[in-house]
């Protein structure tokens, strides 16, 4: 599942509140917001569902396809396509408004999930992961445009809160329903049973859309041309980041071919697509940008390493392994809500701050379990302040970018902040993931063979070379989160 300063000094509070809009004194469940909160709410909550079942599902889906070597390309596809997506539903929804993509975005998404659970080979199997990325990725961005001209900007952390606590369910019911569902029926009923789900947010959703966010930001202002140059540049980053997660797998000095040419790829990609002056946090948009970025891609790839060390390092069995962090699905929504209580406006920075020092703390604290003398329920208790912190964090990024955002910038700046926090999941989760494989602790697209059997070898040094770095990572975030504030 974000206080700036107005663009143009204190005014601009006094001016919001002078008109005020229809439903201003009510809230995100009031009569005028009820029906598109509950249908926007009810699609995240399906993408986190989503995301939590599949997952599970995933590994007996592979051994079943004989597709074990290409597993990692079932995930690899879905970030590539929908990274490319992000700015092609930015752009239009700025220029068409966001229903079109988010329709279109909920179908393929749903398409994908099709494909993939009546596919006959690992190939198809991973080019359904690749049309929903695709979808998923129109989706997101939609999503913050119809926030940004739905909702007031008092109302706006309120829905951003329940987008994170959308997410506190699938995370503890979306992995037992779908080992069930995998073991008693079989892992395709997981894949083609949710899309039947999808009728219910369209049909609450779409309508209340058309009714207050449909159409440009400005319908009297001629609707500009598509940026083809900013497409181009998408489809650079989407193929970049496909070699260089390849570059990654391989681990040979042929790979060395791709990661040069992903990189090639990628820097001006980047540079086009992501605001001026994000790579050295300029206050502002650009901090906002960078800061999801780094928030996202540390706490994830660290968390991607949290099961497989407590099986591997302390005998835990996956699921008591995957238990240990349901935790993070509740605090993560208590931090949320925290940043999205009014009296809390004017310290948003400093939350953000505060919550970027729990994140770094917690993937700090992680690896002490390599200890033996160190309870295992450490990392449980750990991670649910991390949560706490990245609920915090994340939700104020989107607050903040939409209101540092002019109407018509909206779902260019929304791609922007999903770009960069999807691009460096998977830059950071390389460059764990090849930092772990030298250090003896075996491949990244291998974690779920290592899962299965509690490995007699130890490889100590592995975990902490990936959890130690990325804890630095996200403690540059606190001093990143120090210039958000515009001046």
């Amino acid at each position: 599942m974000t206080a700036l300063e107005p663009r143009d000094a204190d005014v601009a509070p006094q001016l919001e509140d002078s008109a005020v809009p229809p439903g201003a004194a009510e809230g995100v469940l009031g009569r005028t917001y009820r029906a598109l909160s509950v249908g926007i709410v009810s699609v995240v909550f399906l993408i986190a569902f989503e995301a939590t079942a599949v997952g599970t599902a995933m590994p007996v889906a592979a051994r079943e396809l004989d597709g074990i070597p290409l597993y990692a390309f079932a995930f690899s596809a879905y970030f590539t396509t929908s990274l490319f997506a992000m700015v092609l539903s930015g752009q239009w929804a700025d220029r068409r408004g966001p229903l079109a993509p988010l329709a279109t975005g909920i179908s393929a998404f749903g398409a994908g999930l099709l494909l993939s659970g009546t596919a006959g080979s690992m190939w198809l199997f991973i080019a359904g992961r690749a049309v929903q990325g695709l979808g998923g990725g129109l989706v997101i961005v939609a999503l913050y445009v119809v926030i940004s001209r739905a909702y007031p900007e008092h109302l706006r952390p309120s829905i951003m809160a329940a987008f994170a606590a959308s997410w506190v369910i699938p995370s503890v019911v979306g992995p037992l329903a779908s080992g069930s569902v995998t073991e008693h029926l079989g892992w395709r009923w997981v894949f083609v049973g949710i899309p039947v789900l999808v009728v219910f947010p369209l049909a609450l959703a779409l309508p209340a859309i058309r009714l207050r966010a449909s159409g440009p930001a400005d319908p009297e202002a001629p609707v500009e041309p598509y940026d083809r140059r900013r497409i181009l540049l998408a489809l650079g980053i989407s193929l970049g980041a496909g070699l260089l997660q390849y570059a990654g797998q391989e681990r040979n000095w042929l790979s060395l071919l791709p990661a040069a040419a992903g990189i090639a790829l990628l820097v001006p990609a980047i540079r086009g697509l992501l605001p001026p002056g994000t790579g050295r946090a300029a206050r502002g948009l650009p901090a906002v940008v960078l800061l999801r970025g780094v928030a996202a891609g540390s706490f994830i790839a660290a968390e991607s390493f949290v099961p497989l060390m407590l099986v591997t390092e302390r005998g835990l069995s996956p699921t008591l392994a995957g238990l240990s962090l349901a935790a993070g699905g509740g605090t993560w929504a208590l931090g949320s809500y925290v940043q999205s209580r009014p009296r809390l406006e004017p310290h948003r920075e400093r939350l953000m701050v505060g919550g970027m020092v729990l994140v770094a703390a917690a993937i700090a604290a992680a690896p002490a379990v390599l200890i033996h003398a160190v309870p295992v329920w450490t990392v449980a208790v750990a991670w649910a302040f991390g949560c706490f912190g990245m609920g915090m964090v994340i939700a104020s990024t989107s607050v903040l970018l939409l209101k540092l955002s002019a109407p018509e910038e909206a779902g260019a700046n929304s791609a922007a902040l999903q770009i960069s926090d999807g691009l460096a999941n998977v830059l950071l989760l390389a460059a764990g993931g090849a930092a772990f494989a030298a250090l003896g602790g075996g491949a990244v697209g291998a974690v779920h063979d290592a899962m299965e059997s509690t490995a007699s070898g130890s490889h100590p040094a592995a975990f902490a070379v990936v959890f130690l770095p990325m804890a630095a990572v996200a403690l540059a975030g606190a001093w990143v989160a120090g210039r958000v504030r515009a001046i």
